[in-house]
């Protein structure tokens, strides 16, 4: 089961191009830092601009570099069921540990659409599910009754979920409406600590691609019920969790990147844009306030 501190991996270009050098390197400094599992291909890895056949590729170059350290959540979200089966068929025989799978966008599906849609993949495809809920961007919310019975449907096959609805009350619910344990992780870096009060095991994280050591460190004293340390971490990387998103995602963050990473690339492809001028500034002064870089 998955735990601890997972970042939501940036996908770096070159010359508009997958960087896959930058990119091994990347994950090789995850690991290296703390971070308990990878998730390449979600949104922060800008999925939704890859081609079907990048798309494998980042996601193939990932379990290559991890070689088994850590386990990797292969992003397989899509708003075409099969093409997300295509996603998690290809994941699974590159050797991934799950599937992220989001609730198809654009569509707008009913609860009734949503539950035929990730039963087709949990009939279909061999790969374990990680739910992604993340209504701002789907705008379709994975309600709780139908996270219940999806997992109840399919317990051996859906066995997680990276909750981004901001809602908190939904670890709970969770808990309540499952009879065995359900592996809950938050989708929002500034939920994290509150959420694992609630009963979650960690984070599929954007602000852990750029402080992997700071965010590994905040899950062992959340795990450790050492609070103290865990609210002075906690006061450490919030500026940054905001900075993240003081622009359209992931150009925060690929800036951020560029910052602590040499030879990474800030750039994001179309329709988004490179970080602004404000949103740079809001992300060096978080930086600095992490000690992360100098001022």
């Amino acid at each position: 089961m998955f735990s601890g501190s997972i970042p939501a991996l940036a996908t770096p270009f070159k010359d508009g191009s997958f960087d896959e050098p930058t990119f091994r390197e990347l994950v090789d400094w995850q690991i290296e830092q703390g971070s308990a599992g990878l998730v390449p291909c979600g949104t922060t890895g800008e999925a939704s601009t890859l081609s079907n056949a990048e798309h494998h590729r980042v996601i193939e170059v990932c379990i290559e570099q991890a070689a088994g350290r850590v386990p990797v959540i292969a992003g397989c979200g899509s708003n075409d069921t099969m093409n997300a089966a295509l996603h998690m068929t290809f994941a699974k025989k590159a050797g991934a540990s799950a599937g992220l799978c989001v609730a198809p966008y654009y569509n707008r599906p009913s609860q009734e659409g949503l539950i035929a849609h990730f039963s087709y993949l949990a009939e279909n495809c061999e790969l374990p599910i990680v739910l992604y809920n993340v209504p701002s961007r789907t705008v379709t919310d994975i309600e709780d009754d139908t996270v219940v019975a999806l997992v109840k449907k399919y317990p051996d096959r859906i066995i997680a979920i990276k909750d981004a609805s901001g809602d908190l009350s939904r670890v709970a619910d969770h808990r309540m409406g499952l009879s065995h344990e359900f592996c809950q992780l938050s989708g929002n870096d500034e939920l994290w600590l509150p959420h694992a009060a609630a009963g979650g095991r960690g984070a599929i994280s954007v602000t852990a691609n750029v402080a992997p050591a700071l965010c590994a460190e905040f899950h062992e004293a959340i795990s450790a019920n050492d609070l103290k340390k865990a609210r002075q971490l906690n006061d450490r990387l919030f500026p940054l969790h905001y900075a993240m998103f003081s622009d359209a995602s992931p150009g925060p963050v690929k800036y951020a990147l560029s910052r602590v990473r040499e030879g990474f690339e800030p750039d994001v492809r179309l329709p988004l844009t490179n970080a602004s001028e404000a949103s740079q500034k809001a992300v060096d002064e978080a930086l600095v306030h992490a000690g992360l870089i100098e001022a």
